[in-house]
């Protein structure tokens, strides 16, 4: 059976030394019973959220989506329980680079008539879902992103790889 559409996003994928960064914060938080981690080749952080989009148009996005980038640091350095049982690890300052990247995209997902969140960007990457009741460390080692490119990504229905980057 073919797929005839998929649900789209852009994001920054960590290289290996930001994941083993990633893995050892992970390591120090408290997760609850019933907490579901994500797996460390899904730790992205998206940049827009494109939603299910017709597989037909994936040439044209892929290339409409190439945009000026200019490497910058990330530094994730605040774990959050956020509403409806998500542990994030977001940053206290946004790099300048990462803005002029959020706002090219945006100019060029709209060039391509495909959505754009309206709502603030708030970077952040996923640790774990449902969990309600985990322990966010106390005083963590920043985790320093070098971001040097971005990706187009399917979001997959196989909880072992929630995430495919095209």
């Amino acid at each position: 059976m073919t797929t005839t559409s998929q649900r789209l996003f852009l994001a920054l994928w960590p290289d290996a030394v930001c994941q083993a960064q990633l893995a050892n914060h992970v390591l120090k938080w408290t997760w609850s019973k019933g907490c579901t981690p994500y797996q460390p080749q899904d730790w992205h952080v998206t940049l827009h959220f494109i939603g299910q989009v017709e597989t037909r148009r994936l040439p044209d996005i892929t290339a409409g989506v190439v945009v000026p980038f200019q490497p910058f640091e990330l530094v994730l350095d605040q774990p959050k329980l956020w509403p409806h049982g998500l542990a994030v690890l977001c940053t206290s300052g946004l790099p300048r680079q990462l803005w002029s990247l959020f706002d090219r995209l945006g100019q060029a997902l709209r060039g391509l008539g495909l959505p754009v969140e309206t709502r603030p960007y708030r970077p952040h990457l996923t640790l774990a879902r449902h969990a309600d009741g985990a322990v966010a460390p106390v005083d963590p080692a920043p985790v320093v992103w070098q971001a040097r490119s971005y990706a187009l990504a399917i979001s997959t229905s196989d909880k072992t790889q929630r995430y495919q980057v095209l």
